[in-house]
């Protein structure tokens, strides 16, 4: 029977792994805590039951139940007092009394010892366990860790170095969820840095907590309704009852009073009482949010009230996802036995007993231990595999200006009010008027109207799937032709998507990252804000590298708050000797107000992927930068005078000995020559490293006689210099008249060079003017083209167009994968529309939700004019002929909502013990939801839980597309859906052969993709729908092959891809080499294969 103590620190210990194993949030039903919620009941009758059996199985054969001998010591002696008599005057009880107390001396206590394991584990996994994540400190003794040392001579290491930083900032500052039709935003007004003296840590835990209107902010209200849309605003900080100010020498410090885990609770239940309150008195039209959820499982829970929770746990629990869990936690426990567990003098002693009960209780630490560390790292693991899942392409759409569609696809176009009506709110097209050489803007539109404005971008998502099909299977040469591809993601996903296509192919990143300071602050753990973003960084520019071609380069631009740590982290994934500049720009002349020193400033770094081969180019200068640089006209061509004579440093004759000698001007001929290379031999001495200045004296009595000036480098002191040119080049300069003697004012002479203008122009490390204004080329010039948007700071055009200038050339593609309000991808439709033969392509990749409002709107936009005002167009002379794919990815949440556990195998496998639950439970059981290659069978139609504003909802994915990059496919054509009824036919060359006839409503739908795999094979994939009848389906599959390869030139096929099993092969001619392979493995092996 255990005791009172044993169990308080059972209890203790159940109570902490039920908060690690997520049990604790009953109450949440998305991602992680769902999923753990499905098997609650097992698993906690694991922990609480089955975990402390293991204990005493361990434990009893080298302990004993003291309890139940002291009671019975008890019992003898209350039995004697009974009686009146003395223990010893009765043999029998004498006897018992002796042997039980002989057992008490020599006996370990069972309950101590479970007591002490108890103890032991509780310290070890609360030591590393901290809201929902392990935090990596590598104990070497208290109070001092150690780190991953090996050998480097500069060792950069972080608090998650090996962890996956998996939060997105979109929940943190803007949560949005609709009920009953109706949008609810709760909206974070200020998220608080600690800096200067306010320093945060593990006790001082910021807090959501309802915003509190103040004098100084009259325009923020903590509820107010906004175009019919609920707008809660909150703060994140420490609350003000935690801060207290105590002044010193030094100034005022901020001392942070200790914050429980339950204040986050208390504020959670202030804040809905308030709103609740607000909702009864003042927004009666939200009633339905204090409604009970629909369907909960708890009555009494309402709308606001799960919202409430969710934004509270998405942004306060699970920032990371550990690398190597397992591996970390064995090897601390390991260490905590043998530094605070095992204590030689328990094990140097006579008593072999007490050894071994000592041993046992190690033995018993040790192996429960490692059961909870195999059931976390399971579940860490099976994170770990869906994070690091290639994800779905759940939307794929395109916008293509009208001079590259068919005009056959006008009738449609002008018959579609939902595009027309976009075509007015961003074009003003109904402004157009009519006049002798324009057709004006009419309802309905005419088919002259889309032939005279080609500019005009067209969105697929506006048309049928039909005809968004029918549009591009009508487009040759797909990919070639379409210059940009926008992906609505998380970033490293979007990284991780198009690793197999882009492998080696990108030549250029441009990133301009969340500098984590006020305006930009990431979502991160109390304690954790530099090691977070480091986190956040390290793995999407490690898992971007690749895609870098040889001679490519990455650009990051940033500003002081994380440039220390940005540079080592550059340094650590891209090699110190790759780097390549750190150029300053002047982007705000006025200079940000902060303490000290108002920033005025931001940084490019740019890195090679290999130094050895990287190539950049160089500035082209504008004709008025030409007249700056190139004052003087010789003949018809612009230059400018430079002296040859050495300046700055390494200037002096012993610096570089051979460059110095004496140039002759003869005075009468005005002739400028190099004295003779015998001479010139003579005066400097390289085995005695001395100049002979003697020699030079002579000669220069000899040519000053003979009409000569005698022509040196020399210093205003007199002192000897050198020339800029060696001797050789001087004679060639001399002989082409580059080089000339010029009379100085104080009538010496002196030789200089004619720099002719050249257009182009190194670029440097120091960049400023009004080009790179932030203000004026950035967040004036993108309010003209989307008047309110939400960007304060986006960067000036120019700033990013010169950097791409210097990184990329003109087919080359540009990727940004924080893409943010779409600059880099406006500077290159910017460069591609005023230089000539520049075609590059871009790749921008964003997760915020302007993604829809700021960022594919902008692109819009100046792919039909440059030039913008007030949101109008003021040029529809200026637009550009383009192709733009846009497609949206499955996010890690998705994969999380999509997770369904097994019943039926879950029942059959329990039956294999504790093991199973242990090692195999989640990824077994959730195998088929994770990817339903049984869905396969239906690829048109193939569903995914989606999660939108908060709510998930049922939506068909793009298979074709998602598997195109998963084999990195580039497209060449491909064809509409179409749908076909099977005919038996008699004439065929089997038995239960068919032939197709086209039918809408058939039951076998078909598409076909032609393209190139990255190692330059040709390939052909065909989808197709396979109905339970399996031979009919591939009756109908080789009727449909037959069917579309009469031209010899259809079958000139590497490897042809088919879903589900087939006979194809079958099919193939003597003259035919192509191989078929079944899409449903490669497809598992391409989307996992990161993650296995």
């Amino acid at each position: 029977m255990m005791n009172q103590n044993t169990n308080e620190k059972l209890n203790r210990f159940i109570s902490l792994l039920e908060e690690i194993f997520e049990l604790n949030k009953a109450d949440l039903d998305f991602g992680i805590y769902r999923i753990m919620n499905i098997r609650r009941n097992e698993i906690m009758k694991f922990l609480s039951e089955d975990l402390p059996k293991k204990v005493q199985e361990t434990l009893e054969p080298f302990a004993q139940n003291t309890g139940e001998i002291k009671e019975r010591i008890a019992a003898i002696e209350k039995q004697a007092a009974e009686l009146g008599i003395e223990i010893s005057t009765s043999p029998k009880l004498a006897e018992e009394y002796a042997r039980l107390k002989s057992q008490l001396a020599s006996g370990t206590d069972l309950s101590s010892l479970e007591t002490d394991v108890y103890s032991a584990l509780y310290k070890f996994f609360s030591r590393y366990y901290d809201e929902g994540d392990f935090i990596s400190k590598r104990r070497y003794k208290e109070g001092v860790y150690a780190i991953p040392y090996e050998g480097e001579e500069v060792k950069l290491h972080w608090a998650n170095a090996d962890q996956y930083y998996i939060k997105t900032a979109e929940n943190f500052h803007d949560y949005t969820f609709i009920a009953d039709g109706k949008k609810v935003h709760f909206r974070l007004v200020d998220a608080t840095t600690e800096k200067n003296n306010n320093k945060e840590s593990d006790k001082t835990k910021r807090v959501f907590m309802l915003y509190t209107e103040t004098s100084e902010r009259p325009e923020l209200k903590a509820i107010e309704e906004i175009n019919g849309e609920l707008v809660i605003r909150f703060i994140y900080d420490i609350p003000a009852d935690k801060k207290v100010e105590k002044t010193d020498e030094n100034g005022t410090l901020n001392i942070f009073k200790s914050i429980s885990d339950k204040v986050q609770k208390q504020y959670a239940i202030q804040a809905y009482a308030l709103i609740s309150k607000a909702i009864i008195k003042q927004f009666n039209g939200w009633y339905h949010l204090l409604a009970p959820i629909p369907g909960g499982k708890k009555e009494t829970r309402t709308v606001l009230e799960k919202h409430l929770s969710a934004y509270v746990a998405k942004n306060t629990f699970d920032y990371f996802i550990h690398k190597n869990l397992r591996g970390f936690l064995t090897r601390e426990l390991d260490f905590f036995i043998k530094s605070e567990v095992i204590h030689l003098d328990d094990i140097d002693t006579t008593d072999e007993k007490r050894a071994d009960s000592y041993l046992a209780k190690v033995r018993a630490i040790k192996r429960v231990g490692k059961i909870i560390i195999d059931f976390l790292a399971q579940i860490e693991d099976f994170q770990k595999k869906l994070w690091l899942k290639k994800k779905f392409i759940v939307d794929t759409n395109w916008c293509i200006t009208l001079d590259k569609i068919d005009e056959k696809f006008y009738p449609e176009i002008i018959a579609n009010s939902a595009q027309i009506a976009e075509w007015r709110a961003m074009y003003a097209i109904h402004e157009i008027k009519e006049d002798l050489t324009t057709v004006g803007y009419s309802e309905p539109l005419t088919e002259d109207f889309l032939r005279q404005n080609g500019n005009l971008v067209l969105d697929t998502r506006h048309f049928s799937a039909d005809f968004k099909e029918r549009l591009i299977a009508s487009i040759d040469n797909l990919d070639e032709q379409t210059g940009g591809l926008m992906i609505y993601s998380e970033n490293f996903q979007a990284i991780n998507l198009l690793t197999e296509k882009y492998n080696g192919k990108i030549k250029l990143i441009y990133i301009d990252p969340p500098y984590n300071t006020d305006a930009s602050k990431i979502l991160y753990k109390n304690g954790y804000e530099h090691s977070s973003w480091i986190s956040l960084m390290e793995s999407r520019l490690s898992a971007s590298r690749c895609l870098l071609s040889q001679t490519g380069l990455i650009e990051v631009a940033i500003d002081d708050y994380e440039l220390r740590y940005i540079n080592c982290l550059l340094d650590l994934i891209y090699g110190i000797d790759n780097a390549i500049s750190n150029i300053a720009i002047l982007t705000n002349p006025k200079g940000r107000d902060q303490d000290f020193i108002a920033q005025a400033h931001d940084y490019t770094l740019m890195y090679a992927r290999d130094k050895r081969y990287c190539t950049t180019n160089k500035f082209t200068l504008s004709e008025e930068e030409l007249k700056k640089k190139f004052s003087k006209l010789k003949g018809e061509q612009a230059h400018r005078e430079l002296p040859l004579k050495r300046t700055g440093s390494g200037k002096r004759r012993e610096d570089r000995p051979y460059m110095f000698f004496p140039f002759i001007y003869h005075i009468e001929s005005k002739k400028l020559s190099v004295i003779p290379e015998d001479q010139y031999s003579q005066i400097y001495q390289a085995s005695t490293n001395t100049f002979d200045d003697a020699f030079i004296n002579y000669l220069r009595k000899k040519y000053e006689s003979e009409g000569y000036a005698f022509i040196l480098p020399l210093s205003e002191n007199g002192e000897y210099l050198r020339w800029r040119w060696g001797y050789k080049s001087c004679v060639s300069g001399c002989e082409s008249g580059i080089l000339f003697a010029k009379q100085l004012r104080n009538g010496s002479y002196a030789v200089y060079q004619y720099d002719f203008a050249d257009d182009e122009q190194t670029p440097k490390s120091l960049w400023f003017g009004e080009r790179y204004d932030a203000s004026s080329k950035g967040t004036n010039l993108l309010e003209d083209i989307i008047p309110q948007n939400p960007f304060d700071y986006p960067k000036s055009l120019y700033t990013v167009l010169d950097n791409i200038v210097i990184g990329s050339n003109e087919k080359d593609t540009v990727l940004d994968f924080f893409a943010g309000s779409g600059t880099t991808g406006h500077a290159v439709i910017e460069l591609n529309r005023t230089i000539d033969n520049s075609d590059r392509k871009y790749i921008l990749v964003e997760m915020g939700e302007y993604f829809y409002t700021v960022t594919l709107p902008r692109m819009k936009k100046v792919i039909y004019s440059a030039d913008w005002k007030n949101g109008k167009p003021q040029n529809r002379n200026t637009g550009i002929s383009h192709i733009m794919k846009y497609i949206s990815l499955e996010s890690y949440e998705d994969t999380l909502s999509n997770i369904e556990l097994d019943d039926d195998k879950h029942q059959l496998a329990v039956k294999f013990g504790n093991e199973y639950m242990i090692n195999y439970m989640f990824d077994y059981e959730a195998k088929d939801s994770i990817l339903s290659l049984d869905a396969f069978n239906m690829p048109f139609s193939y569903k995914l839980k989606i999660i939108e504003n908060n709510e998930t909802k049922l939506k068909t994915v793009d298979l074709c597309e998602t598997f195109n990059y998963l084999i990195g496919l580039s497209v060449k054509s491909q064809s509409a859906v179409s749908y076909f009824r099977a005919i038996p036919d008699d004439k065929g060359e089997y038995e239960g052969a068919v032939r197709m006839e086209r039918d809408d409503n058939g039951e076998y739908g078909f598409k076909q993709i032609e393209g190139r795999l990255p190692d330059g094979r040709r390939a052909l994939v065909i989808w197709r729908t396979i109905t339970s009848d399996l031979l009919q389906s591939n009756a109908a599959l080789d009727a449909y092959f037959a069917k579309h390869r009469i031209n010899p030139a259809d079958r000139e096929f590497d490897v042809i891809y088919v879903n589900g099993d087939n006979n194809l092969e079958n099919l193939r001619l003597d003259d035919e080499t192509w191989k078929v392979q079944r899409i449903e493995p490669i497809f598992k092996e391409k989307m996992f294969e990161e993650a296995e």
